[in-house]
C-alpha cells in the first residue's frame, strides 16, 4: 500500500508508461546519422531553454533532449503551456546547418520541422495531420480542426538552432488546456506508443533536414516548399494576421513564398508577405 505522501512512481499511470531511453538510443543513434545523443529527463521547465544554454557552450549537432514532463514549455509569441506527465512528446534538438546554408534560410527550419512531424506522425500514428502556418500541428477531432502540437525554433550561439517540439499524444478531453486543443488520442490515432512516435518523428526530421541541407537550404530544390504547401491548412483560407505593433491584416492566404512567409491577398487586390505574427483562420475560402 502506497503512503499518502510518497512521491508518484514513474509507473503511477499504467496507460502512460515511461519512454525506453536505451531502446530509443539503439534505434536512432548510428554512425553517420544526424542524432548524436539522446537523453530523457523526468521533468524540466523547458527543453528548449535547457538545450539552448548547452548549445551556446558548444554542444554538438544532433543532441536530443526529451522530458517526460515539461512544466514551463514555451511556444511562439512567448506563450506558456504545460501538460500531464508522459501525456505527450516534449523534446528539443540541436541543429547546426553549417556554412553552406545561408543564415537567411534558417527561417525555414520551423516549417521543415512541421513537415517532418506531420509526415512522421502520419506513418507512426496513422492519423491525418495538417499544418497551420507557420508551425502548428492540426488534427481532426469530431469534424473540427484542433491544435495538437507546436514548434519553436531559436538561435543559440554561433551557428546553432534549437528546435523544440511538443505534441499532445494521450491527452484526454478533460485535460485539454483550452477547448480548441486536441491530441492524437482524440483524433483516433492507431498508435499512442510514444517510443514508436518519437522514433518516427526523429527519423522523418533527419530525412527532411538532410535533404534541405544537401540543397544548401534551398526550399525549392529540396522539395520542402512543395511539401509544406501541400500540407498547409492555412492556404486557401480567409485569415486574419495579427501583426507586431497591434496591427491587423485580413485577406486570403494564397501562397508561402521562398522565404517561408505567408502571402495574403487582400480585398483590394494587393499582396502582402507576412513573416511574423499570429494567424487566425476565419473561414474556408470560397
Amino acid at each position: 500500500m502506497t503512503e499518502p505522501d510518497a512521491p508518484a512512481s514513474r509507473w503511477s499511470d499504467l496507460e502512460r508508461p515511461p519512454l525506453d531511453v536505451r531502446a530509443l538510443r539503439r534505434g536512432l543513434i548510428r554512425p553517420g546519422g544526424l542524432w548524436s545523443s539522446l537523453d530523457v529527463v523526468p521533468s524540466t521547465g523547458s527543453t528548449n531553454s535547457d538545450l539552448a544554454a548547452r548549445a551556446a557552450a558548444g554542444l554538438t549537432e544532433g543532441a536530443v533532449l526529451v522530458a517526460e514532463e515539461q512544466t514551463a514549455g514555451r511556444g511562439r509569441l512567448d506563450r506558456r503551456w504545460s501538460a500531464p506527465a508522459r501525456s505527450g512528446l516534449f523534446f528539443s534538438v540541436v541543429l547546426r546547418p553549417g556554412p553552406d546554408v545561408p543564415v537567411e534560410r534558417y527561417g525555414w527550419l520551423p516549417l521543415l520541422t512541421g513537415v517532418a512531424v506531420a509526415t512522421g506522425l502520419a506513418r507512426a500514428a496513422g492519423v491525418d495531420t495538417s499544418l497551420k502556418w507557420p508551425n502548428d500541428l492540426l488534427v481532426n477531432v469530431d469534424g473540427e480542426e484542433r491544435k495538437a502540437g507546436g514548434i519553436l525554433a531559436e538561435r543559440a550561439g554561433d551557428g546553432a538552432v534549437v528546435v523544440g517540439i511538443g505534441v499532445n499524444v494521450s491527452l484526454r478531453a478533460a485535460e485539454l488546456p483550452v477547448p480548441t486543443a486536441g491530441s492524437l488520442a482524440l483524433a483516433d490515432a492507431v498508435s499512442l506508443d510514444r517510443d514508436t512516435l518519437l522514433r518516427g518523428v526523429l527519423r522523418s526530421l533527419e530525412r527532411w533536414y538532410g535533404e534541405w541541407r544537401a540543397a544548401d537550404g534551398d526550399p525549392g530544390a529540396s522539395g520542402l516548399q512543395e511539401a509544406y504547401t501541400a500540407g498547409c491548412a492555412t492556404l486557401g483560407r480567409a485569415v486574419r494576421a495579427e501583426l507586431p505593433g497591434d496591427r491587423e491584416l485580413a485577406g486570403e492566404a494564397v501562397a508561402v513564398d521562398g522565404d517561408g512567409r505567408l502571402v495574403l491577398a487582400t480585398a483590394g487586390g494587393e499582396r502582402h508577405a507576412v513573416g511574423a505574427g499570429d494567424i487566425v483562420h476565419v473561414r474556408a475560402a470560397g
